[in-house]
């Protein structure tokens, strides 16, 4: 049997309709963010802030006790940096912890944490080794366990979940050579053959890959009498024949991590392996992303507790100038921002988290705004971090500890944290993805409107439905209660945070103003505008983290936990805040993106070939994307588990 020898050639049209198939279409539960988008706060979806039930906190509260001691005692950081590695022994303990399990329930053998006590385990061994982190994320929010937790069939729970609690480490396989945040040019293809489907084709950065015993693979099934075709979820055993492990990847950061390219040549997977029905893939994919997503901020929020300790140990000890350094305002207003936005991400992960628990409210946008602004901040908090401490900071742990001093790996977190940005999904695809969300109550009543394969009938429909909508919702954008002065008066305390929600309200309006605006401005021409569409969600993300830290400040006052000191975080975070929002507010209009598409014209012209004389470029020889063609491998296979 040959395989496809081609990859699949697809228009623009054609790529985004793929990935429009592939989004679920419709909103049958509350979203808070959505609300936001749409000019609507509705903080009754978010306060009184929910909490996990008894048990499960008792049950999230012994596990984090047990994996703390092993974090503490078993797992060296500074030998896992210097070796690339993280040893069989300490993968071969955190199995007999149950730590694979966390999110598989009971009666499969796993420990049925809830979603927040899952990124607290998450960010507690992130926090002793990132590439600890990434090793049981990987196998959880995106391997095996959750999509057959979601899509999965009796059959394929009972087979392969309780080998995933225990014992059986999992990757999840989507990204090509050739192929990362457009997957309708996806090239590895699973031909039916009988019972049985074919696999053939090379998957790239196969984080778990080279040591995974079970992997979610997606490949394109060919159209065909009696096949839906598209591309399909499955489950491939790592030890089938045909499937080498080429390569194990090395990066500028979490050195740990067993990343690796895999290529497939005349895999043969049970039909019973395929996850859901034909076509369906992406959908998989994508919801599986929705809670997925936020391992990512679990890790960014053990970095930035992390920064905030060694800030203040550091600011403390540090004299300049006859003063501790922290008494200096340039640094102070850097531990500022690393103690207020590390409040700000808990409160956000810890709000998006419980509300994916309660299963109540759709949070898709929820939960990708908690990963892009997580990866940004997060990122932005270590290079402060860095900055703090100087020269040290640049300085490798190694290197320190050599001369004598406290080996921190400033430097390290840095490089670890970078890729954050890029993970599942860059913050551009993040951008475009909510963006999309946001806008998806405009498109279903006006998007024919703008439609250019739509008759003049569909047209001339559409427009009297948007006009219905838009006759509605554009007056309740022009008034609301955050312009009465005594509104949220519950979040008055000492500190007075209701004027930060009451911000958000005007703010929200504000927003679904200015899409609409924009919509109505450029029409079809408004997904061409990433600009001012990344723009728009950054704001989003800003509303909504607001909103979590004041929420999240109450809980606090409430409880009597430090309910003072985190009204104090709370105001900080919404004062840098508001002063972001109001620059990207005024970014929406006067920015520098046409002439910057003028230049972008001209480098990619080169116009500018000029500039770049006078260097030598140390680049090495070869292709910008290596070659993917089917076939056997000739590379070892360099495939190791982990018994």
């Amino acid at each position: 049997m040959s395989a496809p020898s081609s990859k699949p050639t697809v228009t623009e049209r054609e790529a985004r309709q793929v990935a429009e198939a592939a989004r679920e279409q419709d909103w049958r539960k509350p979203s808070f963010a959505k609300e936001l988008f749409l000019g609507r706060f509705r903080l009754d979806l978010i306060h009184p802030h929910p909490l996990p039930p008894a048990e499960d906190s008792r049950r999230g509260e012994e596990f984090l006790a047990k994996l703390r001691v092993f974090c503490e005692t078993q797992i060296d950081a500074a030998r896992i940096e210097r070796e690339a590695r993280i040893p069989d022994e300490v993968i071969s303990g955190l199995k007999e912890i149950g730590a694979l399990g966390m999110k598989i329930d009971t009666k499969y053998g796993g420990l049925g944490l809830t979603q927040v006590y899952y990124n607290k385990a998450l960010a507690l061994a992130g926090s002793a080794c990132p590439a600890v982190g990434v090793l049981l994320s990987a196998h959880q929010s995106i391997g095996v366990p959750q999509p057959l937790k979601l899509f999965g069939t009796d059959e394929q729970k009972a087979e392969f979940l309780p080998r995933c609690a225990r014992t059986a480490i999992s990757a999840f396989l989507l990204t090509e050579p050739d192929v990362g945040s457009d997957p309708a040019r996806l090239a590895t293809s699973a031909v039916p053959d009988g019972d049985s489907y074919v696999l053939d084709g090379v998957k790239l950065w196969t984080t778990n890959g080279v040591i995974a015993d079970l992997l979610v693979v997606m490949a394109r099934v060919p159209k065909s009498e009696g096949h839906k075709g598209g591309i399909t979820a499955f489950v491939v055993e790592t030890d089938s024949p045909g499937i080498t492990v080429e390569n194990r990847n090395a990066f500028m950061g979490l050195r740990g991590i067993e990343n690796g390219v895999t290529r497939f040549h005349q895999v043969r997977v049970p039909a019973a392996n395929r996850i859901g029905p034909e076509g369906a893939g992406l959908k998989i994919a994508l919801t599986t992303l929705n809670t997925g997503r936020l391992s990512l901020p679990a890790s960014c929020v053990a970095a930035g507790k992390w920064c905030l300790k060694i800030a203040r140990e550091w600011s403390a000890a540090r004299e300049q100038w006859g003063r501790p350094i922290a008494e200096h305002e340039a640094v102070g207003a850097k531990i500022s921002f690393i103690a207020a936005t590390t409040f700000a991400l808990e409160a956000v992960l810890d709000l998006s988290s419980q509300m994916a628990d309660e299963d109540r409210n759709d949070i898709r946008i929820e939960g990708a705004l908690a990963k892009l602004f997580s990866s940004e901040m997060g990122w932005l908090m270590a290079d402060e971090l860095v900055q703090i401490r100087g020269g040290r900071g640049f300085e490798t742990a190694e290197s320190l500890a050599a001369r004598g001093e406290k080996a921190v790996p400033a430097e390290q977190v840095l490089r670890d944290l970078r890729i954050n940005r890029i993970f599942e999904g860059s913050t551009e695809i993040m951008h475009l993805l909510i963006a999309r969300e946001a806008v998806d109550a405009h498109l279903k009543v006006a998007g024919d409107l703008i439609d250019p394969d739509k008759s003049l009938q569909d047209k001339a429909k559409a427009g009297a439905n948007a006009g219905v909508f838009y006759a509605k919702w554009l007056p309740k954008l022009v008034a609301g209660t955050g312009q009465l002065p005594g509104t949220y008066g519950e979040f008055r305390h000492g500190i007075d945070l209701s004027r930060h929600l009451r911000y958000v309200e005007r703010g929200a309006r504000k927003l679904a103003r200015s899409t609409f605006y924009a919509m109505s401005r450029w029409q079809g021409r408004m997904e061409t505008k990433q600009g001012f569409l990344g723009r728009i969600v950054d704001i989003g993300a800003e509303l909504f983290a607001m909103s979590a830290v004041c929420v999240r400040a109450e809980l606090l006052r409430t409880q009597g936990d430090h309910g003072r000191e985190a009204y104090q975080l709370a105001d900080a975070f919404c004062e840098q805040s508001r002063i972001r929002v109001e620059e990207l507010f005024g970014r929406l209009w006067t920015n520098t993106d046409a002439i910057d598409h003028k230049v972008v014209k001209g480098v990619m012209g080169g116009a500018y070939t000029w500039l770049e004389e006078g260097i030598v470029d140390p680049s090495g020889d070869g292709p910008w994307i290596a070659d993917t063609t089917p076939g056997p491998s000739k590379a070892d296979n360099l495939h190791r588990p982990v018994n």
